[in-house]
């Protein structure tokens, strides 16, 4: 297949996300017609040029055939991401989605099928830095049922007519993108706690980088069956990023620091009795493997076989973050 070109047709799931809104925009920007599955109408996409909302969700196998006919490639964002829910809701939507927008696709002669899964499929890396060959290593229902997802889209790859890639994104950071702003809030506050010395690897990729990775994906020839990680011009211990989001907005890191295990086994506590009160805990171990798991990627496969390559620092980064969260009033 040659190359996907500019004035092609894109259908994207997850545009209410970040990530999905930002590449969005980024191939319309690039002269693509795009397509984005929305479940609730959003203003910022009303009346948008060589933009189609369709209506529906990843449930609903009439929207994502009307998502998907006529379109050159197809790019799958749409997760249940770290809201608590059960393990049934997550095999619903991260692979049972998968699986109807991948029919759907294949149905509609689609040309190319780019499927976001994610770094944390690998858990903690033992030798950094990773490659897409690290074990499999998922810690938690979301990154068990995005594997899941992967290898349900890995699958359908060398069949002919539809060809599937894979994306694997480091941890997210940029502008629109909410999950740091608790960090940064706490940091401004100085209530943050350290858990843990913080000397776990943390690999950052900024969300610019990271959609010109997905438009590479969808437009570089014969990488059809592909896994590729994504991730930032550099990864840097966890107390180091920390320090940095501190001096972004002018105040010193955070001076206190507790042991990790006595956290964990509260964690645990809380978890169980919220469980018997049907609350929600005011702890999740899984929340508190921000602090622990050692993440650390490289980027030598994209790079070779994508052109891809990160341009924007943490510094950088971090700062046009902050720009964007201070614009929008959030700090």
């Amino acid at each position: 297949m040659s190359a996907l070109e500019p004035g092609g047709t894109i259908a994207v799931t997850g545009v209410t996300s970040a990530l999905g809104a930002a590449l969005c925009r980024s191939l319309l920007a690039n002269s693509y017609r795009v397509r984005g599955l929305l479940r609730q109408p959003m203003a910022q996409w009303n009346n948008v040029p060589d933009f189609t909302v369709v209506h529906g969700d990843l449930a609903d196998r009439d929207a994502l055939a009307r998502l998907v006919t006529g379109a050159d490639g197809v790019v799958h964002i749409a997760a249940m991401f770290r809201n608590e829910g059960s393990w049934e809701e997550f095999v619903n939507i991260n692979v049972g989605g998968t699986e109807r927008l991948l029919d759907a696709s294949r149905a509609a002669d689609v040309g190319r099928f780019v499927h976001c899964s994610t770094t944390g499929v690998h858990g903690s890396v033992a030798d950094t830095p990773a490659d897409e060959d690290a074990p499999f290593d998922p810690r938690d229902n979301y990154q068990r049922t995005k594997l899941m997802g992967e290898q349900l889209a890995r699958s359908q790859a060398g069949q002919g007519g539809m060809e599937v890639v894979v994306i694997r994104p480091a941890a997210i950071y940029g502008v629109g993108d909410l999950r740091m702003l608790k960090l940064f809030r706490m940091l401004k506050r100085r209530v943050f706690v350290q858990i843990g010395a913080g000397n776990a690897n943390f690999h950052p990729v900024f969300i610019d980088d990271l959609t010109d990775g997905f438009t590479r994906a969808l437009t570089t020839p014969d990488i059809d069956g592909q896994t590729f990680i994504l991730a930032g011009p550099e990864y840097l211990p966890l107390h180091r990023y920390i320090a940095a989001a501190a001096a972004m907005i002018d105040v010193p890191p955070p001076m206190i620091q507790v042991p990790y295990r006595p956290v964990e086994w509260l964690a645990k506590v809380s978890e169980t009795v919220s469980g018997w009160l049907g609350v929600e805990p005011i702890l999740h171990r899984r929340r508190l493997t921000f602090f622990k798991h050692n993440r650390a990627f490289s980027n030598a496969h994209a790079r070779q076989r994508l052109g891809y390559e990160p341009r924007v620092g943490l510094e950088e980064g971090l700062g046009r973050m902050v720009a964007g969260y201070r614009a929008a009033g959030l700090l």
